[in-house]
């Protein structure tokens, strides 16, 4: 109840946070497994234990960054990216620009790369009450021109 809910590194102010060890985005989280997955290079607790404290409250967008930073420096470029959130809420239409924005922004590619979308589970499971969200990212990489 006390930490702020972030989604694609937008704030969702009134609506009750995420616990994690950074700031629980787990849109940002799904896309940064989606592009450590896709260039054969781990995933997000390999990059970014929970149990280092450097890690600790930081920015999901931030960690976006690094994770993208990685993956180009392993010779990959993104093709696009999809993000689904799922659960009942919140609501994500108003912002889902804002979302695609900064999460291209923090990769620096075009905002037609990246696209968040959101679904419920019609009130099914403790997604559907309102426990918590999920979110499922893919990406498409293509190797860098040498």
């Amino acid at each position: 109840e006390d930490a702020a809910l972030t989604l694609g590194g937008v704030d969702f102010p009134g609506q009750p946070g995420l616990a994690g060890h950074s700031d629980g985005d787990v849109v940002a989280h799904a896309l940064i497994d989606a592009i450590l997955g896709a260039a054969g290079l781990g995933d997000i607790g390999e990059l970014f234990p929970s149990g280092d404290p450097q890690w600790l409250d930081a920015s999901s967008v931030r960690l976006l960054q690094r994770a993208y930073e990685v993956v180009r420096g392993a010779g990959w470029l993104l093709v696009n990216a999809d993000c689904v959130l799922i659960g009942e809420e919140p609501r994500i239409g108003p912002v889902r620009d804002a979302m695609r924005a900064r999460l291209a922004g923090a990769m620096d590619v075009e905002l037609e790369r990246v696209s968040v979308r959101a679904t419920t589970t019609d009130e099914l499971g403790f997604m559907g009450r309102r426990e918590g969200l999920a979110a499922q990212a893919v990406a498409l990489l293509q190797r860098a021109e040498p």
